[in-house]
């Protein structure tokens, strides 16, 4: 069996040795769920023996951009969870829009589903043209992704629908051209969006915000790291902004939570 292939220990070395070669700190996710990633990697690229693996990783940087894509998860889709984005839509922007400039960060924003979704919204509440949407990822590959803001058709059926449940107010192709068997989305949206790599493991505050969305990212994570994340986070928004969670995700255990309020029944709180 591969998972005799590899244990614990192993793990911690690779990681060691990643965090060394390339700067990346992987030693805080949970153990479980990345232990996971590491031995289906290492079966699907039939390696013979974790020396090998190891050097592998190590040395040479085209399979280190892999192995940074398989273990960093991308799962993501345009308004996923739509009554997250009602909620965006009807509690939470039109309180930042009345602000003069509105600043936000999709942090681990993946291949960007997530920032177009949200200019999306700002566009229909006439906000966009006064936002700005910082997305970032520790992955550069995907921000590349991103960037384009080309996803495959074939996904369009689901984020059309989840769009509309979320309250969306035009016919979701308008939005986007069909190119073969890709959509490109209007780069009105992504005019309004910086991409840029970002570690939430080691790299510091970098603006002030009124609203972060890091969702679905912090399961990955051990309890120490998500409330170090939770502290970056804090000290990135500013009062009276917003910070939304994923749907399994939650401040409650986090020291600092008495000074956020939990907006309605979403995974958004507003900073006191």
């Amino acid at each position: 069996m591969i998972s005799d292939v590899i244990d614990n220990e192993q793990v911690e070395i690779l990681l060691n040795d990643v965090l060394e070669n390339h700067g990346y700190d992987f030693l805080e996710y949970s153990p479980a769920s990345i232990k996971r990633r590491i031995i289906r990697l290492y079966g699907l690229d039939n390696f013979v023996s974790f020396a090998e693996f190891r050097y592998t990783v190590r040395t040479d940087k085209q399979y280190f951009k892999r192995f940074l894509e398989e273990i960093t998860v991308n799962v993501t889709e345009m308004f996923r969870d739509p009554s997250f984005y009602r909620s965006l839509r009807n509690d939470v922007l039109p309180v930042l829009g009345t602000y003069p400039f509105i600043r936000i960060w999709v942090a681990g924003c993946s291949t960007g589903e997530e920032a177009y979704s949200l200019a999306i919204v700002l566009k229909e509440l006439n906000l966009l043209h006064k936002s700005l949407i910082y997305a970032t990822d520790i992955n550069p590959s995907v921000l590349e992704k991103a960037k384009k803001g080309m996803f495959p058709l074939t996904y369009l059926k689901q984020y059309s629908e989840n769009y509309l449940q979320s309250g969306g107010l035009k016919d979701f192709s308008a939005y986007y051209t069909a190119n073969y068997s890709l959509a490109k989305f209007d780069e009105s949206l992504s005019s309004k969006m910086i991409f840029s790599t970002h570690n939430l493991v080691s790299d510091h505050s970098f603006n002030e915000f009124q609203l972060i969305l890091c969702r679905n990212v912090l399961i990955y994570f051990d309890k120490e790291l998500q409330h170090k994340v939770f502290n970056l986070f804090d000290s990135s928004i500013e009062k009276l902004g917003y910070l939304a969670l994923g749907s399994k995700e939650s401040l409650e255990f986090w020291p600092k939570a008495r000074e956020y309020k939990r907006v309605k029944m979403e995974k958004i709180w507003r900073k006191l």
